[in-house]
């Protein structure tokens, strides 16, 4: 960008406040900075942030600075109550963006004669913060999302039948903390209406709900994630479609498939089929013992998966921070809430 001349502003009174509002955007781009180095962990969105206040910094002139107010300040320590109930990172991040939007919008306004150059600057970082907040947003939301998977113990896929959003409600309340929708029967919108109602009922007590194979579908719903098999849809195209804020789950049934799961960035995997399963009969069990050396090789969180139940999950019983992920034995159970209790507590 071409340099244009700089001229102090012949009202003091414009000086202080513009070097007020440097200030202010500065100090709230700090705040934004540091939550995302050290909340976030993502080094990109605070370099980013970072190289904002250095251009800020480089257009603090000294006629700025030594107009500045202090003691004569009439605003100087004003708060105001609604700053005491930001009780979340993500709360404080969003009012200190607004902040910084606010103070280079003024700096905008009072420099478009006098400090051209500033006044562009501000005008191009205001616009760029719009734009990080929904990241900030999303890599946060990401980030929620893969805590509750670390957490669960218990993964439920489901299977049609007519009281299904029953069934569902039932092991929602009795602790599952993610529902995958599998459908193989019903047309796209009978699928998409039955995904919208458990997609809610997962939002309503805090669960992740997942969709089988069809990104379509969980795009349509916003659903958490999706899980895909080993003949599904590449991984990154997956990821391109989805975003980084989305759950990727991929069936793996030896350890090649694990470590092309992990390589290509899946949040998680499914191990199977442990025991012989009624909804992969064309698949062989792995076993237990070729269980526990796969959980062994992986650091991402692994569901084991096919043909568990509560009458045979005693077998497991020498596996250390053991997940499961089942169908029949909640689904088709004469009891959903008990059986799902059953299981969480067995593995707890």
């Amino acid at each position: 960008m071409k340099s244009m001349p700089v001229t102090p502003p012949s009202d003091n009174r414009i000086a202080q406040l513009i070097d007020a509002n440097l200030d202010r955007a500065r100090e709230g781009l700090r705040v934004m900075e540091d939550w995302c180095r050290f909340g976030l962990k993502r080094s990109d969105f605070s370099i980013q942030i970072k190289d904002w206040r250095q251009q800020l910094g480089l257009h603090h002139h000294n006629f700025y600075r030594k107009a500045r107010l202090t003691s004569k300040d009439p605003a100087m320590g004003v708060s105001h109550p609604l700053q005491t109930v930001r009780s979340t990172p993500e709360a404080v991040f969003i009012a200190n963006s607004s902040r910084v939007q606010e103070a280079l919008r003024v700096i905008e306004e009072f420099t478009r004669t006098t400090d051209p150059n500033l006044c562009v600057i501000a005008s191009k970082i205001r616009y760029e913060t719009y734009e990080i907040e929904i990241k900030v947003l999303n890599s946060t939301e990401g980030i929620n999302k893969r805590q509750i998977l670390k957490d669960c113990s218990v993964y439920l896929i489901t299977t049609n039948r007519k009281d299904l959003e029953e069934v569902v409600l039932q092991a929602l309340k009795a602790g599952v903390k993610i529902v995958q929708y599998r459908e193989k029967f019903l047309n796209d919108n009978e699928k998409i209406l039955q995904a919208k109602c458990l997609s809610s009922l997962c939002k309503k007590y805090n669960s992740l709900f997942i969709v089988n194979d069809r990104i379509d579908i969980a795009l349509a719903v916003d659903a958490d994630g999706i899980h895909l098999g080993q003949e599904d849809i590449p991984t990154k195209i997956a990821r391109d479609l989805l975003g980084d804020e989305k759950i990727i789950g991929r069936s793996t049934h030896c350890l090649g498939d694990i470590k092309d799961a992990e390589e290509e960035g899946c949040d998680y995997i499914g191990l199977g089929p442990i025991f012989s399963s009624e909804t992969k009969k064309q698949l062989n069990p792995i076993g237990i013992d070729y269980l526990k050396k796969g959980l062994s090789e992986t650091l991402l969180p692994a569901f084991a998966i096919g043909g568990i139940n509560y009458s045979n999950i005693t077998k497991l019983n020498q596996i250390n921070n053991l997940r499961i992920a089942v169908s029949n034995a909640i689904i088709n159970s004469n009891d959903p809430f008990s059986t799902t209790q059953e299981l969480i507590k067995f593995l707890t």
